[in-house]
């Protein structure tokens, strides 16, 4: 397995404990409609949250965050309206995107809630 997978995978571990920590509730990871895919979907306080977790290994390069872009974030709205169309009774749904850097043995995280 490639590098940028191992630290995608170990990314998206730790996002799903650092969501259960603040009291989220993990549904599905990784849940895929054809080509499009959710990282992590998770409820709070009855609204869902459709997850896009971005890992890094370093601060060197770019924020994880600033990769989700219009694009990819297109992807994750129609992944989205399969996943409600599978599970329509979710009447309040909130896009997140979880940012983390991983370095001197230690990970950061950023939140950003809401996104559109």
């Amino acid at each position: 397995m490639s590098e940028h997978l191992i630290v995608g995978k170990q990314g998206e571990d730790l996002a799903a404990n650092w969501l259960k920590n603040k009291d989220y509730i993990i549904i599905d990871r990784n849940w895929r409609s054809g080509r499009y895919e959710v990282d992590i979907i998770a409820t709070k306080m009855d609204c869902l949250h459709f997850v896009e977790v971005k890992t890094r290994s370093s601060f060197q390069v770019a924020m994880p965050e600033q990769k989700v872009n219009g694009g990819k974030m297109k992807h994750l709205k129609i992944a989205a309206m399969k996943y409600l169309e599978l599970h329509p009774q979710w009447k309040m749904i909130q896009f997140d995107v979880l940012s983390i850097v991983l370095g001197n043995n230690k990970a950061f995280y950023y939140f950003i809630e809401d996104v559109f």
